[in-house]
């Protein structure tokens, strides 16, 4: 996590090796079943608390994690940014400092500019989790999508991953090329040219404009939104041609190969680049990746907050 000495945070899956990550998704599966009992609830967190700071609208994420936290029995506070003194102009230090003062042990952060959840790290001593940050980094939703694949594959290793439509925009796109390939799977970018990052030095993919071109051979179809509120929308001629070019559609759909994984991080723009009835289909695992986020999210705060933050160890929830 944030530093080998310290491990206080979870800002991006760079700071992950694969033990680290196998770790998380072993502890997942854990919390999975606890999720799943007629009383999902365990002390584990008792007594710590945990304050979400979300600066950008979100559904699946918050209430995710929320439900995460009330499942570990730790009290929850949620920061409504409309009504706070940020619309006073008050700064992220002195709104995220003036919340550790009340006494908390993590907070949840989501900024629409990328980095603000490493300043704040920097700035306080609880816990930070990055909720989302820009067009940056997305970490706890990959994590998720790994736990949900491997699930189904039995493991990545030589797993052929399409990551499909508005890369540029996508923090989830580039936590999810970390994770997939420190997990040993392959990872092809498809998209047009000006919905790709100007530079992908350093990134461990192919690319290809050619959607059609790799149906038959990916493990798994990982469809994007087309982010319109960053303006995502003005780098192709029209919504209809994207999703002629990039959308999965059932044609589209059929040819994938058998076992190969529909997946979506949501909101989906049905009809874009996916369409309704294949989002429907039983080889879709969109909701399986909703439910398996609040599971990941149990995690990540218990290797934070419940167990001295030694992701050397191995951690159960038996006790609990």
């Amino acid at each position: 996590m944030a530093a080998t000495s310290q491990r206080r945070h979870v800002l991006s899956i760079a700071d992950l090796d694969r033990p680290d990550l196998e770790r998380i998704l072993d502890l997942t599966g854990s919390f999975a079943e606890v999720s799943q009992r007629r009383i999902p609830r365990v002390p584990a967190l008792r007594g710590k608390t945990v304050v979400w700071l979300f600066y950008e609208d979100s559904t699946r994420t918050r209430l995710s994690f929320e439900a995460a936290a009330k499942q570990l029995s730790a009290d929850t506070v949620n920061f409504s940014v409309g009504s706070s003194a940020v619309n006073k102009g008050e700064s992220v230090r002195d709104t995220v400092q003036t919340i550790e003062a009340m006494g908390i042990d993590a907070i949840v952060v989501r900024h629409s500019c990328a980095g603000v959840p490493h300043r704040v790290a920097d700035w306080i001593d609880a816990s930070v989790i990055n909720a989302g940050d820009g067009r940056h980094e997305h970490p706890t939703q990959a994590l998720l999508d790994l736990y949900t694949a491997r699930t189904h594959l039995g493991g990545l290793d030589g797993a052929r991953v399409a990551i499909v439509g508005d890369i540029v925009n996508s923090r989830v796109a580039r936590s999810d090329v970390l994770a997939f390939t420190a997990m040993g799977a392959e990872v092809t970018l498809v998209a047009p040219r000006p919905l790709l990052p100007s530079s992908l030095e350093g990134w461990p993919v192919t690319v290809t404009h050619d959607f059609d071109s790799v149906l038959g051979d990916i493990d798994i179809c990982y469809l994007l939104r087309m982010q319109l509120e960053r303006e995502a929308g003005a780098s192709v001629p029209s919504l209809r041609e994207f999703r002629a070019e990039y959308g999965l559609h059932a044609a589209r759909a059929d040819r994938l190969k058998d076992g190969a994984l529909i997946m979506h991080p949501g909101p989906m723009n049905r009809g874009v680049e996916i369409d309704g009835d294949v989002a429907d289909r039983p080889n879709a695992v969109i909701a399986e990746q909703v439910a398996n986020g609040v599971a990941v999210r149990m995690a990540v705060l218990f290797l934070l907050l419940g167990s001295g933050l030694d992701l050397a160890e191995d951690h159960t929830v038996a006790a609990a």
